[in-house]
């Protein structure tokens, strides 16, 4: 009778530790799922609050609705984003800001696109779902590569990517940029004109400018409607004879290389307004004139006047 007792009371007390431990195992997942719960709220919160704030950044300007944010700290910009497709142009600047968001490419009715002095180091493929984007502003960040998606961009007609240092190449479906009339990409690393560059055919103004260009293509004469050139700050030794047939072109900037002769078909460029040969080692000893006194003096002494004055000169000696 002794041992069913003690049976009884052993069955007992296990069964009493098992319904205690169910209970502590339930109040865990209770407990578990009201943290999961407050973080949820917490996050709901957050995202309220900072969709808050960036609608407290748009401003419309010029009949277009603007998301500016300046000078503020944006690493990375926040998925709530996504519920303001309807804006037309991103002005972010110096925020620090690394990536452009994959989902830049819900924003269907985004027309410029303003990046310009942040830490962004690349141009997300989804890019290309822009088509109605027409300003693409990335200069001073670190982007390194040029996705060949971007040609995708059937209407871009401005774009900066000026000082991003480690760009060397661009895609060569680059050159389906119909309308692409103005780009910088001074301050890089080319060593040479891309050839899908050359072939834009609605390009109007370039600027590589303190790139490592050592030539220029022979046959630059296909960019046509090219009406400023800026080269300065390369290491140039000379310019192609084909310079000569850009009708187009009005202004050259080609200071700070190492040009020994201009030259002599450029003396019947009759559209260039504006050229400057300053701080190349030209073979000729030829003194620059000053010109009219509202004028730049500095651009004007190496100006037009003394490349005609430098081609005349050469001819002299030549005979």
């Amino acid at each position: 009778m002794v041992v069913m007792v003690g049976v009884v009371s052993s069955v007992k007390a296990l069964w009493e530790s098992r319904i205690t431990r169910s209970r502590e195992e339930q109040e865990e997942v209770e407990e578990l799922r009201r943290r999961r719960k407050d973080r949820l709220d917490v996050g709901v919160w957050e995202e309220r609050a900072t969709l808050a704030q960036l609608k407290q950044k748009l401003t419309t300007e010029d009949g277009r609705l603007v998301l500016r944010i300046e000078q503020e700290e944006w690493k990375s910009l926040p998925d709530c984003l996504v519920q303001l497709t309807q804006v037309q142009e991103w002005q972010i600047h110096r925020t620090g800001l690394q990536k452009i968001p994959h989902f830049i490419s819900s924003f269907q009715n985004l027309l410029v696109l303003d990046l310009s002095r942040n830490g962004v180091t690349e141009i997300p493929k989804q890019i290309g779902k822009l088509t109605r984007l027409r300003e693409l502003l990335l200069s001073y960040n670190r982007v390194h590569f040029v996705p060949e998606e971007l040609s995708w961009c059937e209407n871009l007609q401005t774009l900066e990517l000026a000082m991003n240092r480690d760009l060397e190449q661009l895609p060569d479906q680059f050159r389906n940029l119909k309308k692409l009339q103005h780009l910088d990409l001074s301050m890089n690393h080319f060593s040479s004109v891309p050839d899908c560059v050359v072939g834009l055919p609605a390009l109007e103004w370039l600027d590589m400018g303190g790139n490592c260009l050592q030539c220029l293509p022979e046959d630059i004469h296909r960019m046509e409607k090219l009406h400023s050139l800026w080269l300065q700050r390369n290491e140039l030794e000379n310019l192609p004879e084909n310079i000569s047939r850009m009708a187009s072109l009005d202004t050259l900037v080609v200071s700070g290389n190492r040009l020994r002769d201009i030259p002599p078909l450029m003396e019947d460029m009759s559209n260039l307004r504006f050229v400057n040969f300053r701080d190349n080692p030209l073979t000729l000893d030829v003194t620059p004139l000053k010109t009219n006194d509202n004028e730049d003096e500095e651009g004007e002494m190496f100006g037009r006047e003394f490349m005609k004055m430098y081609i005349q000169e050469s001819r002299k000696r030549a005979h």
